[in-house]
């Protein structure tokens, strides 16, 4: 087993190296491709590989095993020949910014709350962290504002591997028991991490960090977040939603918050009108059905629950079964159906099958929905 030097440990800014193909296996996923020595971080510790080309040739997947490091190509190279190889810089600094990001947050909640980090997964839009305790929204923003602070005074990042002894006697964070030759990654004043992952020299290269939002999960919380670039993105999507929102509310930026109170206002008030109205169009319609018998009315545009207190009313006076549908926008009818002490169970289900529905309820009383024409729902109950 060929041994690869690890180029990304020794300057993580480096984008391209050349390398000679010491072996290419054909596999059911493709080309294993091991080189000498490679700048192509493999998945590891939370963190999601590099990925780029190999003479031009894309590498989808980068894995350590033992003391190789493997490159998953869809073609081969060469065995003995030398190649180029470039990583996407703008992944690579992306997944340093959020590595190293989340190191600053987890290390000052460990360092005030003395809670641990039990669960980190990065993927391609936010970090998601489990602390081993709980934290409020309020201590959350406590620690993002503190983060932001360490990130702003730019302090050199200090990678090193102490010996035994020196090990020994540091207080570090790690997920795990470790044993041989451990990779401590310092964030002063921070936090102090066993980690194989790439990070950034200095915490200015982060940017800023904003927490999204946290939930209780297990015993404690999970929270995501997100770093660097990743923030900027963020701030523009919600710039862009609240500038599309003042235009449609004719609200300055600074004052849509109000503008949709205003609006949430006016709607309550509209919905309590409507509200009424219909409570008055079926009294009308229970006065006007009354001792009729069964009766079959169409009334468009309804909610599901008006649609059922007219029926409700309606069959309190028609001596019979009232059953009223309502055309809703995409062309399917919401329906109630009720009568008193009556039996509507078979009806339903034969109604159901013919007209393409679904729906039930009690007995004397059933709700659903049908996918048929008004022409077709009057046929059916003409039969």
């Amino acid at each position: 087993m060929s041994e690869t030097r690890k180029l990304y440990y020794e300057d993580v800014y480096q984008k391209e190296f050349t390398a000679e193909v010491l072996e290419c296996r054909e596999t059911d996923r493709g080309y294993e491709v091991v080189l000498d020595q490679t700048a192509f971080y493999p998945e590891g510790g939370g963190q999601p590989c590099d990925l780029g080309t190999l003479n031009g040739i894309s590498v989808v997947d980068v894995q350590e095993k033992g003391s190789e490091i493997v490159h998953y190509t869809e073609k081969p190279l060469e065995t003995g020949s030398k190649v180029t190889g470039k990583i996407d810089w703008a992944r690579r600094l992306d997944l340093m910014q959020q590595h190293s990001g989340e190191h600053i947050v987890s290390g000052l909640v460990h360092e005030a709350y003395g809670y641990d980090n039990v669960g980190f997964h990065m993927s391609s839009d936010v970090i998601t962290v489990d602390f081993s305790g709980v934290l409020t929204e309020t201590q959350l923003a406590e620690i993002e504002a503190e983060t932001n602070q360490k990130i702003w005074e730019n302090t050199p990042v200090e990678i090193f591997y102490p010996p035994k002894e020196e090990l020994e006697k540091l207080s570090y964070r790690s997920k795990k028991e470790l044993t041989g030759q451990v990779r401590l990654v310092r964030f002063p004043g921070s936090d102090l991490c066993a980690c194989c992952g790439t990070h950034v020299t200095h915490t200015g290269e982060i940017g800023a960090v904003k927490i999204l939002s946290v939930e209780n999960f297990h015993e404690g919380i999970r929270m995501t977040m997100i770093c660097g670039k990743r923030v900027m993105d963020y701030l523009n999507m919600i710039d862009d939603q609240n500038h599309q929102i003042s235009v449609k509310l004719s609200a300055k930026t600074d004052e849509t918050a109000a503008a949709v109170a205003r609006l949430q206002d006016e709607n309550f008030r509209l919905k309590g009108k409507v509200s009424h109205m219909v409570d008055e169009l079926c009294a009308t319609e229970a006065k006007r059905w009354e001792d009729a018998g069964s009766v079959l009315l169409f009334h468009d545009g309804l909610e599901s629950d008006q649609v059922r207190r007219m029926a409700d009313a309606v069959m309190q006076t028609c001596s019979g079964c009232c059953a009223v549908f309502s055309k809703g926008e995409d062309g399917s009818y919401k329906y109630a159906m009720g009568e008193l002490n009556g039996d509507l169970r078979q009806f339903t289900k034969e109604m159901n099958a013919a007209l393409n529905g679904r729906g039930g309820g009690k007995p004397f009383f059933v709700q659903g929905s049908v996918k048929a024409s008004e022409e077709e729902i009057r046929g059916f109950f003409r039969q």
